[in-house]
């Protein structure tokens, strides 16, 4: 089953034209679509191609990073990299050029709002650059990752956006409340091979923010994100 106006869209967000639509429907497809059409040729989920494209994109990163910022350690560029690279960067990026809307996935999973969770969002992404490299090769994937992705890193180096979540929240949290956060599982779904974590921050059993990840690391980063967000908008109202 094809995916109704694929091509067009690839082109409106800078792909281009394709020889091969069907690398592009796979990129697209989320395992639980198949799990849901057994029986029906519908093709491949999307799991080769996001692997594949975890490889680009951390090559693309590190090259930039590394002609860019000459005068930076290993050690900031790595943390840099991660902080372009991770879940709830990928998804941001995945939510402006409107990858959910594209997404073949089970009515259950769209029904959960699969369709706007961060590491679909970010798993596709790379899928899709997986794809593209597949399509048209590594020149035209640095040219599609500098186009969408490359120009918030400035912002990430100059506002250390780099430092992870769950550290600026631990920071937090002990000079506001003089505790350490701390993490629980509120609940696990998927297969071992394909699990989903989701995971709550408390701070003096008040939960101060929910997340959800392929691990359990990056359901507490997320949690975390969540729980940032939250203090900076309650400081804002004070």
């Amino acid at each position: 089953m094809e995916i109704k106006n694929l091509k067009k869209y690839l082109t409106d967000i800078g792909i281009g034209e394709t020889s091969n639509l069907s690398l592009y429907e796979e990129a697209f497809t989320h395992r639980s679509y198949l799990n849901e059409k057994k029986g029906e040729n519908v093709g491949n989920h999307n799991e080769r191609l996001e692997f594949l494209g975890d490889a680009v994109l951390e090559l693309i990163v590190s090259e930039h990073l590394f002609k860019t910022y000459s005068d930076r350690p290993e050690g900031e560029l790595t943390s840099f990299r991660a902080a372009t690279v991770r879940t709830e960067t990928l998804a941001r990026i995945a939510r402006d050029l409107k990858y959910g809307e594209y997404l073949r996935m089970s009515i259950g999973e769209e029904n959960t709002g699969g369709r706007e969770k961060d590491y679909l969002l970010a798993n596709t992404f790379e899928a899709v650059l997986g794809a593209l490299y597949l399509d048209k090769g590594f020149e035209t994937c640095r040219e599609f990752v500098h186009q969408v992705l490359i120009p918030i890193i400035n912002e990430i180096v100059e506002n250390r956006l780099d430092i992870d979540p769950k550290t600026k929240f631990q920071e937090l949290a002990q000079e506001q409340y003089k505790v350490t956060p701390i993490y629980k599982v509120v609940a696990e779904e998927g297969p071992d091979h394909n699990k989903i974590f989701t995971m709550a921050v408390l701070v003096n059993d008040k939960e101060m923010g929910r997340g959800s990840g392929s691990s359990k690391q990056k359901a507490e980063e997320q949690a975390a994100s969540e729980a940032l967000q939250q203090i900076a908008i309650n400081n804002d109202k004070a």
